[in-house]
């Protein structure tokens, strides 16, 4: 049954969630200043592809673990994007790409949902060149106690009808503890959206020192 929910129940949900007006008004801040050669985490839906600026960007490769989700994005694709946008099946936590590729990463709502946040973001921070960004986008973890609580609560069953899609995991922090300098950050609870699922944080990080 969970098989059967997450193969075709959750990506619908997951589209209809992540298209509602607060989040896509999220997304157009952060994704048209995405440059160069991009790598986007968890791009199955392909709901980031309008927000790219095409004079800034000279490709976009998109990941996501899921087939439904990468048929989703496909499916709307126009001929114009088939040349510029290539999408793979891929686990964030295993990038198939060699060291220092990309010039800027794309993660919006991507975090919260994969098995290893921190491999994730370490795997994220490798593929980056040295003077590469990552661009993040995530909802996680209120600064405000009782909305941990609540979220600490909800969380156990949100996970299972929401594609493993967890509420109480840091986000900017989460960002900064994988080795990343992050130049920019913010945060606020989205309009209309509940306070347990409607914390985000935004920001610019740029990867570490090699070890």
């Amino acid at each position: 049954m969970s098989n059967w929910w997450d193969r075709h129940v959750v990506p619908k949900l997951l589209g209809y969630a992540c298209t509602q007006p607060p989040i896509m008004k999220c997304r157009s801040f952060v994704v048209p200043d995405a440059s160069g050669k991009v790598l986007e985490l968890g791009a199955g839906g392909g709901i980031n592809l309008p927000f790219y600026d095409r004079g800034k960007v000279e490709s976009v490769t998109g990941i996501d673990p899921s087939e439904e989700m990468i048929a989703e994005a496909r499916a709307h694709q126009s001929e114009a994007d088939r040349t510029f946008v290539r999408l793979e099946r891929g686990r964030a936590e295993e990038l198939p790409f060699a060291s220092g590729s990309f010039d800027t990463v794309v993660t919006t709502f991507t975090l919260c949902s994969v098995q290893d946040q921190q491999q994730a973001l370490k795997e994220a921070a490798r593929v980056l060149k040295p003077d590469g960004r990552l661009l993040f986008l995530e909802h996680g973890l209120a600064p405000d106690a009782a909305v941990q609580r609540w979220q600490r609560r909800i969380e156990p069953v949100w996970k299972r009808i929401a594609g493993g899609c967890h509420l109480s995991r840091p986000v900017t922090d989460a960002v900064e503890a994988a080795g990343f300098r992050v130049a920019e950050r913010h945060g606020q609870f989205m309009e209309k959206s509940p306070r347990f699922a409607g914390w985000v944080e935004w920001g610019v990080a740029t990867p570490g020192a090699r070890a």
